[in-house]
């Protein structure tokens, strides 16, 4: 997403958080204090394998987004959903992604 950003200012990502707790079980929890949070330092200190403090609130946002997940039929992350609803699954390369961000319905 970085290299997507640094090429193109006109793309936005939104993004979910959604905590494999199966494969991670401190997922939810650091979920939660990134969510409580709203911090994308958080976000990159978690994806750096710092230590995050604990959830410092109580919010439905973590639990949402697994139904949403769920409900969209998204198992793994990352998982990219695209404006005309499509889901991309795992990685993308900044340049295939800009390509199927510009591709014409």
């Amino acid at each position: 997403m970085k290299k997507v950003l640094e090429k193109r200012k006109d793309i936005a990502f939104y993004l979910k958080l959604f905590p494999l707790v199966k494969i991670h079980p401190k997922a939810y929890e650091k979920s939660m204090t990134i969510a409580c949070k709203k911090s994308l330092a958080l976000l990159e200190d978690n994806f750096a394998g710092k230590k995050l403090p604990p959830p410092e609130c109580k919010t439905k946002e973590i639990d949402e987004n697994l139904k949403l997940g769920e409900s969209l039929g998204i198992t793994g992350t990352p998982a990219i959903i695209f404006p005309d609803g499509s889901i991309a699954p795992g990685v993308m390369a900044a340049e295939a992604l800009i390509s199927r961000i510009d591709r014409k319905p």
